[in-house]
């Protein structure tokens, strides 16, 4: 008999089915001892004979036959979708014995340390509301995939393994064993990559792409996070920020009905005034709690100073406004220099930031030129990019969705951790795994590493 799955049983009445899950709980009455069985797709309560489930405990890994039965109208449970049947059970076998558990899961979990529920992760896993949060966030994964998938999106992964260029964050580091001395880096984001298949003449491209910040400790942040990464060519500001709120609308609409937009379209302020009415480029614009706010903010500062130097405030790869092209090819009024950046922002976070990018040699190496870049350093650092914008480059633009921090607003939660299967704590450490760990002498010694 093929096993089936707790869910399904309500269209079995009468019918013997084979189950298998974790025992969730146990309650004896004398002779009959009744078992809520747990699987992936809910509970089931089973009846059985004193003496088939006597030694049974909970969280144990069994495998039951039975016939399902209705339940009489009053001991029926409307809140569970099996609420109405029970198993009565024939033939139960243990397939795993389970110690007791280090903390219940019968809870929310809130009030238990993080840190304990990080190094036993795969335990806190099987608590309600962190299952649900990872199957809604698969949910909307394969939602987004559908839904660009018919705008003509195609999908492509881009390499883990890539070079070390200044974007902004740390970059966390590989050694090449092949290569001594030299060293791969993390990708803090497929940045180069989108931008390269946009010369590649792939026009529409996004992936579900894994980002690596060698950041240091913040609350709310991540070593490495999820993105909803996405570009596209022949395209203006407005173009991808209409793409992008339509998918939100579409997957709030669809997938979150009882959700309430504020707005609709998203209200869209500059910074400057976002800074003077907010005071802060998040602002949120909530009139109620419950209420989903989502709104842009746009025509940022290209530059801004640190110490006596220029940085980017948000990505050295983006255009400025056409207006403000003549001065950063001059590199003069460096300070109004405003860029096409985008950022979408919900319930007072920034979720999202994107801009239109730079298609022109000249225009690149200017804004490398006013951050403090020789000509040597721009070529060992973007000489690739600068090699491949000789070669017709499209306009182009996108935009990178923060899908970890999208989905705790929606799904109520009050930090990223809670809708990530493994998070990290604040300073990037996985309790569960001990990582980061040493390694051993001979692997140091066939990566030719010292440490001192």
């Amino acid at each position: 008999m093929k096993r089936i799955l707790t869910k399904e049983t309500i269209k079995q009445i009468n019918k013997k089915v084979k189950l298998a899950g974790w025992v969730d709980s146990i309650r004896s009455h004398g002779k009959i001892i009744f078992i809520d069985l747990r699987d992936i797709s809910g509970i089931v309560q089973m009846v059985c004979s004193a003496e088939l489930a006597k030694d049974i405990r909970p969280e144990w890994v069994i495998e039951v036959e039975g016939k399902v039965t209705k339940r009489p109208s009053k001991m029926a449970n409307p809140k569970v979708e099996t609420g109405g049947i029970e198993i009565a059970v024939d033939t139960l076998k243990v397939l795993s014995k389970a110690d007791t558990l280090p903390f219940a899961i019968d809870n929310d979990g809130y009030d238990i340390s993080e840190d304990k529920r990080m190094k036993y992760r795969y335990l806190d896993l099987r608590r309600k509301r962190l299952k649900r949060n990872i199957i809604e966030r698969n949910r909307v994964i394969q939602y987004i995939r559908q839904y660009l998938g018919k705008q003509g999106f195609i999908e492509i992964e881009t390499p883990i393994l890539t070079k070390s260029t200044p974007e902004g964050a740390r970059d966390f580091i590989v050694p090449s064993r092949l290569q001594p001395g030299k060293f791969y880096a993390l990708p803090q984001s497929p940045q180069q990559y989108k931008q390269l298949l946009q010369i590649a003449g792939m026009e529409k491209y996004f992936q579900i792409a894994r980002c690596l910040r060698d950041e240091d400790p913040r609350a709310d942040r991540q070593a490495e996070h999820t993105q909803l990464d996405l570009e596209m060519s022949f395209v203006e500001q407005k173009d991808v920020m209409k793409l992008t709120e339509d998918l939100f609308i579409d997957i709030i609409k669809t997938l979150y009905p009882e959700k309430r937009i504020q707005q609709i379209p998203f209200p869209v302020l500059t910074y400057e005034k976002a800074m003077k009415q907010y005071k802060t480029d998040r602002p949120d614009l909530r009139k109620n709690k419950d209420l989903l706010a989502f709104c842009w903010v746009v025509d940022f500062p290209f530059f801004e100073k640190d110490g006596k130097k220029w940085t980017f405030t948000h990505n050295p790869f983006s255009a400025p406004k056409p207006e403000h092209m003549k001065d950063l090819l001059a590199k003069k009024n460096i300070k109004n220099i405003l860029t096409t950046q985008y950022d979408i922002v919900l319930n007072g976070l920034e979720v999202g930031g994107g801009s239109i990018r730079n298609h022109q040699k000249d225009a690149l190496e200017a804004v490398f030129e006013i951050i403090g870049y020789s000509k040597k350093e721009i070529k060992e650092n973007f000489g690739h990019m600068l090699e491949a914008f000789r070669y017709g480059v499209p306009p182009h633009g996108g935009i990178a969705p923060g899908l970890d921090r999208l989905l705790s607003i929606i799904l109520n939660e009050p930090n990223i951790r809670e809708v990530i299967a493994f998070p990290k704590t604040g300073d990037s450490r996985d309790l569960m795994m001990g990582a980061p760990a040493e390694v051993s002498q001979a692997q140091l010694k066939e990566l030719k590493i010292k440490l001192k």
